[in-house]
C-alpha cells in the first residue's frame, strides 16, 4: 500500500506515467518539482566594474523585470548584465540599494521583452530548525545549479539563518525555499575562518520577511 500511495504521490508532482515516476523517492520527487518550480524565475547576474567582474544570482520578484539580489553582489559603479531561464540577456538598473550598514538586498530591474514568472515568498517567522531547505544558484558561474539541507541554526540576534545547503561564490542573491518552493532566506554569505573561498557546510541567508518589507516599500506587493 505504502509503495502505492509513493507512485501516485510522484505521478502527480511530476506529471508522468507511473512506470517513469517509480524511479524516485518521495523525496527526490519534491526536489525535481521545487527545482523545475523555481528555477525559471532565477537569473545570473554578472556586474562589470573596469577590469573587476563580480558574478552573483537574481531572483524575479515582479513579473515585469523587478530582481532581487545581494548588495555586495554589485558596485555602485558597475555596468549591470542579467541572463535570465531562457539565456535572453538584458541590462539592469539599479531601484534600491542599501545604505552603509544596513541590510545587503539590491533591487535592480530589467525590461524584458515580455512577463517574467516571478517567485513565490514564504514566511520566515514559522521557520524551524531542522527543516528541508533547498537552494537554486550560479555558484562560480555554474548556473541553475540545486543543493539542498536543513535549517541548521536561527540566529535571532542577527537575524540570519544557517544552512547546510551549499553556498558557494555566485550563490549570493539566490533563494533558500522550503518544500513547497516558497523562498525563505536570500543567499548571503558563508563561514570561512582559513580564508578558503569554498563552502565548508555553513551558510547563511537573509530571512524573507526582510524582502518582504523592502517590496511592500517599493510597493511591489502589500
Amino acid at each position: 500500500m505504502k509503495k502505492i500511495l509513493t507512485t501516485i504521490i510522484m505521478s502527480f508532482m511530476l506529471g508522468v506515467g507511473s512506470a517513469y515516476a517509480v524511479n524516485y523517492s518521495q523525496d527526490e520527487a519534491i526536489n525535481v518539482t521545487v527545482y523545475e518550480k523555481i528555477n525559471p524565475s532565477i537569473v545570473f547576474i554578472e556586474a562589470i566594474s573596469g577590469d573587476e567582474v563580480s558574478t552573483g544570482t537574481g531572483i524575479v520578484v515582479g513579473s515585469h523585470g523587478e530582481i532581487l539580489t545581494s548588495a555586495h553582489v554589485i558596485d555602485n559603479n558597475s555596468s549591470i548584465e542579467v541572463r535570465t531561464y531562457k539565456g535572453e540577456v538584458y541590462k539592469g538598473e539599479i531601484l534600491y540599494k542599501p545604505e552603509k550598514g544596513h541590510n545587503d538586498l539590491m533591487l535592480i530591474k530589467i525590461k524584458p521583452k515580455g512577463t517574467l514568472p516571478a517567485i513565490k515568498l514564504g514566511d520566515s517567522s514559522i521557520l524551524k530548525v531542522g527543516q528541508k531547505v533547498l537552494a537554486v544558484g550560479n555558484p562560480f558561474g555554474f548556473s541553475g545549479t540545486l543543493t539542498t539541507g536543513i535549517i541548521s541554526r536561527i540566529d535571532y540576534e542577527k537575524n540570519k539563518i544557517q544552512t547546510d545547503a551549499a553556498i558557494n561564490p555566485g550563490s549570493s542573491g539566490g533563494p533558500i525555499v522550503n518544500a513547497s518552493g516558497e523562498v525563505i532566506g536570500i543567499s548571503q554569505s558563508i563561514y570561512n575562518p582559513d580564508n578558503n573561498r569554498s563552502n565548508i557546510g555553513i551558510g547563511f541567508a537573509i530571512p524573507v520577511n526582510d524582502v518582504k518589507k523592502l517590496l511592500v516599500a517599493y510597493g511591489k506587493i502589500k
